[in-house]
């Protein structure tokens, strides 16, 4: 069987790990349901779903109602090291790399009182001139 690349990242892999996943939903409703901290599921998704990374659980987790994580991608890296809050984008994010400049990232955030979902968005705007996200 030849599979197409189609502008599927990880097209090779993908159908493969969303099943697995799908066989998961129910230990996985069952943690999400279970009242813990945002960085307590975050942590639980990023161990037990093959392929999902921290950046992936961020999301997910922002838009299930879960605030105070960092989504962090490139316009967000781009728009802390303008603001000095870490001196360089790194090229690559290990898990506690991650952690740290979410820790920067948050502590700015703090000391300006905009909310880190509200500077995403600000980030956001700034570097395309829309709201629409």
């Amino acid at each position: 069987m030849i599979l197409r690349r189609s502008g599927v990242r990880f097209h090779l892999t993908k159908a493969s790990r969303l099943a697995a996943a799908a066989r998961q939903l129910p230990e996985l409703s069952a943690q999400l349901a279970s009242g813990g901290s945002g960085e307590e599921l975050r942590l639980y998704l990023v161990e037990a779903v093959n392929g999902l990374g921290w950046k992936e659980a961020s999301h997910f987790l922002r838009n299930i109602g879960y605030r105070d994580l960092a989504i962090l991608d490139r316009h967000i890296l781009r728009n802390l090291q303008h603001h000095g809050v870490i001196a360089a984008v790194p090229a690559a994010l290990t898990p506690r790399r991650y952690r740290v400049i979410e820790n920067r990232f948050r502590h700015f955030s703090r000391e300006t009182g905009i909310t880190m979902d509200e500077l995403d968005l600000l980030f956001w705007s700034r570097e395309t001139g829309t709201i629409l996200k």
